[in-house]
């Protein structure tokens, strides 16, 4: 073996221990926090997880998202992404009894707000049942639009490309309906205008 051979060796062991001792220090965190970490993140989960449904159409990135049908909370049935197509659009999937999802909705809100007519679009998808939902609202409400389903192996989480049903989840999916982006786990205060860039 070369001295350049063995010196970039040496360079990629330094690099994997230095990866490994911030996981063990920190914890996945600040690895989540980046495209890379969110798309390894992606690929470990979607390896585990369990088969699913025959026939399912699930989100791919780059590709366009298969469409579904939820009721928002007036009980209107909407065909998405379709009913949100001419702007990039957010869909944040949760439910009111996971802490991480709480934690993030006021930076939902925040986002929502400052998009104004033409910016990104947010809507949000509860994995949750309608009453647990509105009595969420009554403490911490919100302007964007929300959407109801169950969870369960077919629900709009694992449609969106979240297999293994972690959440909080968030796709970005573009103005004409590509997956864009995938992301495991709640924004904190001021992540989503740079994640949201396309």
């Amino acid at each position: 073996m070369g001295n350049t051979a063995k010196i970039v060796l040496v360079a990629v062991v330094a690099g994997a221990l230095g990866v490994a001792a911030s996981l063990l220090t920190n914890g996945p965190g600040p690895l989540l926090k980046t495209e890379i970490g969110q798309r390894a993140a992606q690929s470990v989960l979607s390896a585990t997880a369990p088969p699913t449904p025959t026939g399912l159409k699930v989100a791919k990135r780059s590709e366009p998202v298969p469409a579904f049908a939820l009721s928002g909370l007036d009980g209107q049935a909407v065909e998405l992404p379709k009913a949100y197509a001419g702007r990039p659009l957010l869909i944040n999937v949760w439910a009111s009894w996971c802490g991480p999802c709480i934690e993030e909705m006021p930076e939902l809100q925040r986002f929502h707000a400052e998009q104004g007519a033409n910016g990104v679009q947010v809507i949000g998808i509860a994995l949750d049942d309608d009453a647990a939902v509105r009595e969420f609202l009554k403490k911490i409400p919100v302007g964007y639009p929300l959407f109801l389903d169950a969870a369960g192996p077919a629900d709009a989480g694992v449609r969106l490309g979240n297999p293994k049903g972690v959440l909080p989840y968030s796709v970005l999916v573009s103005a004409d309906g590509r997956l864009l982006k995938q992301r495991i786990g709640p924004f904190e205060h001021g992540e989503i205008a740079e994640w949201a860039k396309q």
